[in-house]
């Protein structure tokens, strides 16, 4: 029987609420899920509180501005001098993902994504305005892209609505009127499926999503495999599937369609659809045209009008940058574009006005537009929960000090990662380790003075050497009068022992538990938290032949929680939580997901400051954006979720199109982050936009 029957058969069986809330409780399906009922939850929903830190792989380098230029200067075979880059926003946090507005004759309209608020969204600029405009949309919704203006709407994919089962996105295409009174915005997805990257034809009656329909997300990342849909404005609800696997449509007139989809060869190219006027007939009728050739990858194209030239984004064998390039599909030619203006550069999602004379993309802003240049220490993140505060860090493993002053982090992943400490308002920073590899960092909570970190690879076999290492300090040393301060490094574990990382210390100070691959597999041990294993006892706490790691010991000193694959040591890519008391009893996992558990991928769990509450990343929330058109995310499905410890109450608390990730939780609600405000003058580092393009794009083939 599946969930929408049995949520049937109990509302008939049980009109009061209260009374189905107690009844549902001895049923697994309902227990495990964050269910509502008129109102009422299966859980005590008592909004948890305190401060929540962590990294996103990239995101902070990206600097992303929108530029255009005029297309006309690049399609004549010898032209004279070349177009100038016209910059349309204003330099503040990232821009991306920008459309020209049809009814403007100067193409220096735009609407667009900015995350300057601490999320995803949409802002209208355009000659004249001092400063962008936000734009109604989905008050509530944390992302929002590919937003698109026709004849006073508003289209744009929004993440809010959650939908009916987990492992699925949450991404849904919206309207709402830009003029006039601004009431609720209308849904045109229908509801529990899902969709992507929208485009509207010519006249603005045909629309094109890729969409994964109701199905559940596959778990790849690299090709989504969405669906490309037609649908009329005039009757959204007729949907009407024209292509099976295909991705970021675009409208050439009201006919044509082009799309990006990784061909058999495996090189990403550009695929025509010319449809007839009855979308149910070309679904059968019509089969799609690869008209960009192998050798070169070709994504997020841009059609023109009344043209047989698009635009495209490319990624040749010979050059590890992402460019933007016109393509004649007549004479099979690439005109090149952004390779003449800069060469050194990625650029991203071309789009193109509706007379075909403008091209726009976005790009790291560079060095010499005005506009932020540097990276704040910490950043303040919008957040879905009003009594918790989020802040994402420009580094990775943040862990904040007892009494939530400091937070310690590595800079990085590589060689140069080193330890460092911030100020929690992220107005100083200072060096404890240098030129070593470090990750992963446990402040104790007793001592003021004392960080664990793992020192060696990060990405290492059982038997590479990493080491549990206990790194002392003066915490007077910690004033603007220095920038590194002078630290004793005591190593906890024994060289021949292999790979020791992720400590976590007890509550008193007096231990702490770390994964280790000394047996052979990677389990949990226990040691002194001072003595080591070189003075002190140490013990094994979970033992057999697959992965748990990442473990983090509750507040109360009563439960230990880590991710583990022992449900199915078969496949290291799907990890869920487990908790074990610290004598290595009642050993349980938490169930999350129900009968999807094993779908689960959940790491860098830790508990909330009164040990009600488990915060995670994880993959739960499906895709929220096409990967392919984002510089590299190992794990473009990691956001951060919470949990109660009985795995019901979960809550979503980041959306974007990154990997978010090693969260740390601290029970202050009055830690001091006054001095970060977005856009301001902050202390951090220099932006050098230094992102890579998806490593899993290959040109080897």
């Amino acid at each position: 029987m599946n969930s929408q029957r049995l949520s049937s058969a109990f509302l008939t069986s049980y009109k009061s609420p209260h009374t189905f809330i107690k009844f549902i409780k001895h049923f697994p399906y309902f227990t495990n899920q964050h269910f509502t009922f008129l109102g009422h939850s299966t859980s005590t929903m008592v909004n948890p509180n305190g401060t929540i830190i962590f990294s996103t792989v990239g995101r902070t380098e990206y600097g992303f501005d929108i530029f255009s230029v005029n297309l006309s200067g690049f399609l004549h075979k010898s032209p004279a001098t070349l177009p100038q880059e016209q910059r349309l926003t204003d330099g503040i946090s990232i821009n991306f993902n920008a459309q020209f507005l049809d009814d403007k004759k100067n193409n220096q309209s735009i609407v667009y994504i900015s995350e300057r608020n601490g999320s995803a969204q949409v802002y209208l600029t355009e000659p004249g305005l001092t400063r962008p405009s936000l734009l109604h949309s989905v008050p509530e919704s944390k992302f929002n892209d590919r937003p698109i203006i026709k004849d006073d709407q508003l289209y744009y994919i929004s993440a809010h609505e959650e939908p009916d089962q987990l492992f699925k996105s949450w991404s849904a295409l919206y309207t709402s009127r830009i003029n006039g009174e601004k009431g609720k915005p209308t849904r045109l997805t229908p509801k529990n499926e899902v969709d992507y990257s929208p485009a509207i034809s010519e006249s603005g009656e045909c629309f094109a999503v890729a969409s994964y329909g109701s199905r559940p997300w596959s778990g790849e990342f690299h090709d989504l495999e969405t669906n490309i849909i037609v649908f009329r404005r005039s009757n959204p609800e007729e949907r009407f599937v024209v292509c099976h696997h295909g991705g970021w449509p675009t409208w050439s007139g009201d006919s044509t369609l082009y799309f990006h989809r990784q061909a058999d060869d495996g090189w990403w190219s550009i695929f025509r659809l010319v449809l007839s006027n009855n979308f149910d007939e070309t679904a059968e009728l019509c089969a799609p045209q690869r008209i960009t050739p192998p050798g070169v990858h070709c994504f997020t194209p841009a059609a023109m009008h009344n043209k047989n030239q698009i635009i495209v984004a490319t990624r040749r064998p010979d050059n590890k940058y992402r460019h933007i390039e016109v393509f004649d599909v007549e004479l099979k030619t690439f005109i090149p574009v952004t390779m003449l203006l800069n060469a050194d550069m990625h650029h991203y999602s071309p789009f193109v006005s509706s007379d075909s004379t403008s091209l726009g993309y976005h790009r790291f802003r560079g060095e010499s537009c005005s506009g932020e240049s540097v990276i704040p220490y910490l950043e303040r993140i919008s957040s879905p929960i009003n009594t918790l505060r989020m802040l994402r860090i420009n580094g990775f493993f943040p862990t904040f000090s007892p009494d939530g002053d400091f937070v310690a982090y590595n800079q990085g992943l590589g060689p140069d990662s080193g330890l460092k400490v911030v100020k929690s308002d992220g107005s100083r920073r200072w060096t404890l380790l240098k030129n070593r590899i470090a990750f992963n960092n446990d402040w104790s909570p007793t001592e003021k003075n004392v960080i664990y970190t793992s020192i060696g690879p990060i990405f290492a076999t059982v038997k590479a050497t990493v080491e549990i290492a206990r790194i002392t300090f003066d915490p007077e040393d910690l004033t603007d009068k220095c920038e590194e301060v002078e630290v004793d490094v005591k190593i906890l574990t024994k060289e021949v022992t292999g790979n020791n990382a992720f400590s976590s210390c007890s509550p008193d100070g007096k231990f702490i538990v770390f994964r280790s691959g000394r047996s052979g597999y990677k389990n949990l041990y226990v040691m002194d938290a001072v003595k080591g294993e070189f003075e002190g006892e140490i013990r094994q706490l979970t033992e057999g032949p697959w992965i748990d790691t990442m473990p983090s010991w509750s507040p109360d000193g009563k439960l230990i929680a880590f991710s583990s694959n022992r449900h199915n040591p078969k496949d290291e890519s799907k990890f869920s939580i487990y908790v074990v008391s610290p004598d290595g009893s009642d050993l349980r996992r938490i169930h999350i997901a129900g009968s999807d558990g094993d779908t689960e991928r959940i790491n860098h769990v830790c508990f909330s400051a009164d040990g009600e509450w488990m915060l995670f990343a994880a993959n739960m929330a499906g895709v929220t954006a096409e990967p392919i058109s984002l510089p590299n995310q190992f794990q473009p499905y990691g956001d951060l979720f919470i949990v109660k410890l009985d795995g019901s109450g979960l809550r979503r608390l980041t959306w974007n199109g990154y990997e978010n990730g090693t969260p740390a939780w601290h029970g202050r609600n009055d830690v001091d982050v006054g001095r970060l405000s977005l856009g301001g003058d902050v202390a951090g580092d220099e932006l050098k936009g230094r992102f890579d393009e998806p490593l899993w794009i290959k040109c080897d083939f």
